[in-house]
C-alpha cells in the first residue's frame, strides 16, 4: 500500500511538474501543497504541518512580498521622485525581511512557497516598466496603495482567523508596519495630486 501511495505521489507531482506551464507561480505552489496535505497521503509526501487556508495565506502573502521588493527595485531604477524612491528603498527592505522570516516559517511546516511573482504581478510590473517619470510614478503609487490595502486585510484575516500559532503571530507581526507602509504610500498619493 505504501509503494502505491508513493508512486501515486510521484505521478501527481510528474503531472503537475509537466502542466506547471499553464499555472502561475502561486498556483503551482498552491498545488503542490495541495499535493502534500497530510489527510491524503502524508506517507508519500511528509505532508504539510498547516491546515490548507494557512497554507493559501503563506503563499500569498510570499508572492505579494516577492513583487513589493521585485517593484521596489524597479522604482529604484525609474524614478526620479525622493518620496517615492525613499518609499522603494523601505519595501526592499522590509518585505525582504519579511520574505525571510516567512520562508524559514514555510520550510519548518513542509509549505512550497512561490519562488517568483504571479501572473497578476508580472503584468503590473510588466506595464509599470513601459512608463516614465511623472506616469511612473502615479501608477506604482497607485499599485503600492492598492497592493498595500490588500497586503493589510491578508495580515488582519490571518491574524484573526489563522490556526497555526506561528504564522498567526507572524501576521500579527506584519500587520502594524504594513498599515505604516499604507499610511505612508496615501501621503505621497495624496502629494502628487
Amino acid at each position: 500500500m505504501k509503494k502505491l501511495m508513493y508512486v501515486m505521489a510521484i505521478s501527481a507531482l510528474a503531472f503537475l511538474a509537466c502542466n506547471g506551464g499553464n499555472k502561475d507561480a502561486k498556483e503551482n505552489a498552491d498545488s503542490l501543497n495541495r499535493t502534500k496535505d497530510t489527510t491524503s497521503n502524508v506517507a508519500a509526501t511528509g505532508g504539510i504541518a498547516v491546515e490548507e487556508a494557512d497554507a493559501k495565506f503563506t503563499t500569498q502573502a510570499a508572492v505579494g512580498g516577492i513583487a513589493e521588493v521585485e517593484l521596489g527595485k524597479l522604482a529604484l531604477e525609474k524614478s526620479s521622485n525622493p518620496q517615492v524612491k525613499e518609499f522603494a528603498t523601505m519595501m526592499v527592505k522590509d518585505h525582504g525581511m519579511a520574505n525571510t522570516e516567512l520562508t524559514a516559517i514555510a520550510k519548518q511546516k513542509n509549505i512550497t512557497l512561490p519562488s517568483t511573482v504571479d501572473d497578476e504581478h508580472k503584468k503590473k510590473m510588466d506595464d509599470l516598466s513601459k512608463k516614465t517619470g511623472a506616469d511612473f510614478d502615479k501608477a506604482y503609487v497607485s499599485a503600492m496603495v492598492d497592493g498595500h490595502k490588500s497586503t493589510l486585510k491578508l495580515m488582519e484575516d490571518e491574524s484573526k482567523d489563522g490556526k497555526d500559532a506561528d504564522l498567526k503571530s507572524f501576521a500579527t507581526k506584519t500587520a502594524p508596519i504594513v498599515q505604516s507602509h499604507l499610511v505612508m504610500i496615501n501621503k505621497i498619493n495624496d502629494s502628487m495630486k
